[in-house]
């Protein structure tokens, strides 16, 4: 047994039994499959309030840290799987949340940001639940009194109510407290577990009114019915205040700005929001277009909003820096509502599958365009998203937000509104119309596609990697892998150019979505399903990254996952051009013309595994089968339909078998290749290392002997030059020019200046200075001496000076002398301007300039 194999950790555990009334007879289990049997009773009967239903949305087990909680029929089991992976409890147990307000068949669980409460929802009515404290399993009864508290039961309370779409958990929940309430009708009600359970803070309406008409308009039901709906996201744009749903039709609609009563914002989202609406402003007052004036009002009213959350930060809060969440509300500035916009256009329309009349739409997800090593240069990437919509016959359309939505507010001025717009880049087919269509038709003539009616597609993150997304059916569990997309979309829009070429070659060289089909639960020899319930991913570092499934009969089926470190390792990406690594590389060493030196027996680019050796989610290649319980023992009936699906199995498996022997001999082959480049690469590298030696030694010294001799013959041309130079000179002036006379003459007084007349000329400058020096030696003596005298005299007065009261009063004196001796220099300057005297400067007046 492995460590990471939960499936036999969590073998035969009490807690994925039936619940009560389902785990007795084989009939009662039966009535829990999807076949065509069940499948009239269910559509007949609606949506279940008490039992288990077939279709409509399922998750019925959730992880919290390290603690399962399943929910079976209106009871909450919870057990600890860090205790199952220890072995600390050789019986296998669970305890039962006591919770006497849930009286209702548990459809949906949501377990809120601080992991402290989960909501429960059925088919109409919803309820909060207060998770015990760690430590609940060494408790000895079999269950733990926990609070439960109903939520909103005016309006989910029985069958007159409109049934639950959807219920999640706002990310931006203060306290992660805000429950979001989504009902078929197209009514988002918010409800904050801390303030108030009963009233909601805010109603969203995605669908409007019915306007009262004479006239007839034919109108789809599935266009007033909503399926899902799903959080926008972003960084600086308005991607997490918009709210999308999808309605069964297919249809999508937004709204924006939506922010829960409570909220706790980041600090750096508000001011990346004002910069983007200032860069916004900045740019449409340089057009002059004619619709500048809506959108200057359009762009006005989201100033307003921005500038009501900056000021509900606390002063002194500043970017850049580090970002904190703050408490916030929503901005009561603008009196509007803020508008639903829709339905998107889907450009291009979504095709078809064949032999499908088109399903309903099931569930919407926005898959994030952000990556943490992206902060840098994030630029034009964060402003992509992928919108994910499912469909009953098992179509998934992957739509690029390429114009996100904006806040937008109900006016009645500006009605002319264009709608926005989704890009279609591809539509998956999962496979399941082929999969049914292997099985023949009953001879009770009901067709077997009948069953996609009560198939209901969900989709899930993957908690770890946001480039992986789980889609669970009636039939099995699909993995979407977005790695390759997103990495082409990256670097086609990461490329330096501006017509967008770069751009079209990504998308061209693109592979598209990787689908996996990671487990079957259709058995075609009884014409049955058993529809996945629940799928759950831990996110705990002391639990192994794996995925755990769990079907409509509480069968457990898990697989082991692998992390992932880094998306650049793992994907390859478009061979796209890079200009800044090209002109780096010609500025460092520009290649020489002509042929290579050396030419490598490999290609330039690096070596790529083939994908049927390598598995990087670490899933397997073939869909695991999951039919009926473990306990289920029927008689093996060899019909045509399984004879079918053997040889179609046998055909896939050989297939795959073929292709891994050619990846293996293509692997030899290039194994082989790369020992040979190896050896050639050994036998160049010694050759260059005897070329260096042979530099070094004795090519060394020949060419420094080389060098002495060019030197030498250089100092001879030089001197052959020097006296061919003369020798043209005297030729052409045999005689002195007159400045040439003058400057020589100028050059004899100078000399006779500094030299003089004769050996005993006193008066020049050489005897001048020689006799200064003597002067200068004979000195030098007693200055030293003075200047010792002079130290010593200093230090004696230093060492006896005065005291601080005694030089005060001298200096008093001095003042008061030189006061006196000033007065007596004016009377005598007075006296001599009378007897017209002119006398010299005083002596006060010498020292100064």
């Amino acid at each position: 047994m492995t460590q990471d194999d939960w499936s036999t950790m969590l073998e035969g555990h009490p807690i994925f039994t039936l619940p009560k009334g389902y785990g007795g007879p084989t009939g009662l289990e039966e009535s829990l499959e999807l076949s065509t049997n069940t499948l009239k009773k269910s559509m007949l009967e609606g949506p279940s309030e008490d039992g288990l239903p077939l279709s409509g949305r399922r998750q019925v087990m959730v992880l919290k840290d390290s603690d399962l909680i399943v929910a079976a029929g209106c009871e909450l089991r919870i057990t600890s799987l860090s205790d199952s992976k220890l072995g600390r409890s050789t019986n296998k147990s669970f305890k039962v949340l006591n919770t006497p307000n849930i009286q209702f068949g548990i459809h949906q669980l949501a377990l809120n940001p601080s992991g402290k409460l989960i909501a429960v929802a059925g088919a109409y009515q919803v309820a909060v639940v207060v998770l015990p404290r760690t430590g609940y399993s060494k408790l000895v009864p079999s269950s733990v009194d926990c609070k439960s508290i109903q939520v909103g039961s005016f309006y989910h309370y029985s069958h007159s109510s409109s049934p639950i779409a959807k219920i999640e958990w706002h990310p931006w929940g203060e306290a992660g407290s805000t429950l979001m309430v989504m009902t078929v009708d197209g009514k988002l009600r918010e409800y904050d577990i801390s303030v108030d359970t009963e009233e909601p803070q805010q109603i969203l309406s995605f669908v409007p009114e019915k306007k009262i008409s004479k006239s007839y308009l034919a109108e789809d039901p599935a266009e007033r019915e909503v399926a899902s709906f799903t959080l926008g996201k972003g960084k600086a744009d308005w991607g997490p205040l918009t709210v999308y749903a999808v309605m069964r039709s297919g249809d999508i609609y937004a709204i924006c700005p939506y922010m829960p009563q409570n909220a706790s914002v980041p600090s750096s989202y508000v001011h990346a929001l004002e910069c983007f609406i200032s860069a916004k402003q900045e740019f449409l007052s340089q057009g002059t277009s004619s619709g500048i004036s809506a959108l200057s009002t359009l762009y006005d009213y989201q100033r307003k909003y921005v500038t009501a959350l900056l000021k509900q930060l606390p002063p002194g809060t500043v970017y850049p820096a580090i970002s904190r969440s703050f408490s916030m509300h929503p901005p009561m500035t603008i009196k509007s509502q803020p508008m639903r916009q829709g339905p998107f256009l889907l450009q291009p329309s979504p095709r078809s599958l064949e032999d499908s009349e088109g399903g309903d739409a099931t569930d919407i997800t926005y898959l994030a365009f952000i990556r943490d090593d992206d902060d840098e240069d994030a630029g034009e990437t964060e402003r992509l998203g992928v919108v994910i919509v499912t469909h009953q016959d098992g179509k998934v359309d992957v739509c690029l937000d390429v114009e996100k939505v904006e806040a937008r507010w109900e006016s009645k001025q500006d009605k002319s509104q264009d709608l926005p717009m989704l890009a279609v880049y591809e539509c998956i087919d999962l496979g399941l119309i082929s999969m049914l269509q292997q099985t023949s038709h009953l001879s009770s003539g009901t067709p077997i596609l009948d069953l996609l009616q009560a198939n209901h597609p969900v989709l899930l993150m993957d908690p770890i990697h946001d480039d992986t997304v789980y889609v669970y059916h009636a039939f099995g569990v699909h993995v979407l892998d977005f790695g390759d997309l997103l990495q082409c979309l990256t670097s086609g829009l990461r490329a330096d150019d501006d017509d967008g070429v770069a751009l079209n070659q990504a998308l061209q060289k693109s592979a598209g979505t990787h689908v996996l089909p990671l487990l079957n639960t259709y058995s075609v020899d009884r014409r049955c399903s058993n529809p996945i319930i629940a799928i759950s991913i831990p996110n705990d570092v002391y639990l192994s990254y794996s995925i755990l499934i769990l079907t409509s009969v509480f069968r457990f089926t898990s697989f082991p996952l692998n992390l992932r470190t880094d998306l650049s390792f793992s994907r390859t990406a478009p061979d796209l051009p890079d200009n800044n690594k090209t002109s780096e590389t010609e500025d460092f060493l520009a290649p020489i013309e002509g042929p290579s030196a050396y030419i490598s027996l490999l290609d330039t680019e690096p070596f790529v595994p083939p994908p049927v050796l390598s598995r990087p989610s670490g899933l397997p290649s073939n869909p695991r089968i999951a039919v009926g319980t473990p306990n289920t023992k029927t008689e093996f009936v060899l019909t045509p339909e399984t004879l079918r699906y053997l040889g179609s199995t046998i055909e896939g498996l050989t297939s795959q078998i073929h292709e891994i022997i050619l990846a293996y001999k293509g692997t030899e082959v290039r194994a082989e290749l790369q020992a040979k480049e190896f050896e050639r690469q050994q036998q160049k590298c010694s050759t260059m290392l005897a070329l260096i030696e042979q530099l070094g030694g004795s090519r060394n010294s020949e060419v420094k002997e080389r060098l002495e001799r060019i030197r030498e013959a250089y100092r001879a041309l030089a001197s052959r030059l020097d006296h061919r130079l003369q020798t043209l000179m005297q030729q052409a002036s045999p005689k002195l020019s007159e400045y040439e006379t003058k400057w020589f003459e100028e050059l004899r007084r100078m000399k006779a200046e500094i030299a003089g007349a004769g050996r005993y000329d006193e008066q020049s400058l050489a005897a001048r200075t020689s006799l200064l020096k003597r002067e200068y030696d004979r000195i030098l003596p007693s200055l030293n001496d003075m200047a010792a005298k002079e130290a010593e005299r200093k230090k004696h007065l230093s060492e006896s000076g005065l005291g601080l009261s005694q030089a005060f009063q001298f200096g008093e004196r001095s003042n008061q002398e030189r006061t006196k001796i000033a007065e007596l220099e004016e009377e005598i300057v007075k006296m001599a301007s009378k007897l017209e005297l002119s006398l010299a400067r005083p002596p006060s007046l010498r020292e100064s300039p």
